[in-house]
């Protein structure tokens, strides 16, 4: 049985991606069904991200420095970069991403870039559709830059409730 494995080691090496990245997409249907993993419940954005990035077979760089938001903004947060994430891992065939969240204003604004192929369209079956849609529903904005061989920028900017705080 040892004879077999380090012969094929670049073989298990796409095995284990593969297993990583079902996991992921596993992640992501969860997230579809509205079920939010303990961590972000718990922990908040930051907290959420850093088991999401665990959990993916890309390198990220994460650059949290919102604290606790109110857990629509940050339910809608994670979602985002999920979505994002597991299109970076289907689709743009790159080896490193980036996810900044920072507090800008009166809103949160969440960026996730890329250095994979670009050419991500909104309404391309890419998932982004859905994503406009609920970052829509609280009443953000979405934008995607994504020229093709260029890779792709994601940045959605979600609006803070006002004065009231987390209750």
């Amino acid at each position: 049985e040892e004879m077999e494995g380090h012969a094929c080691s670049g073989g298990e090496l796409v095995q284990e991606a593969l297993a990583q990245s079902e996991l992921a997409a596993a992640d992501m249907r969860a997230l579809v069904r509205g079920i939010l993993p303990a961590s972000l419940t718990r922990g908040g954005l930051r907290a959420g991200l850093d088991t999401l990035v665990d959990r993916i077979p890309l390198a990220v760089d994460l650059d949290v420095t919102a604290g606790r938001l109110a857990p629509p903004v940050e339910t809608t947060a994670y979602f985002v970069v999920a979505e994002a994430l597991a299109n970076v891992v289907q689709h743009a065939g790159c080896a490193r991403a980036t996810v900044r969240a920072v507090v800008d204003g009166d809103a949160l604004q969440v960026e996730v870039r890329d250095d994979g192929a670009g050419g991500a369209e909104v309404g391309g079956g890419t998932g982004l559709t859905g994503l406009l849609d609920r970052v829509a529903a609280g009443e953000g904005t979405l934008t995607v830059d994504s020229p093709p061989g260029s890779g792709t920028r994601l940045v959605a900017r979600l609006p803070l409730p006002g004065g009231s705080g987390a209750g």
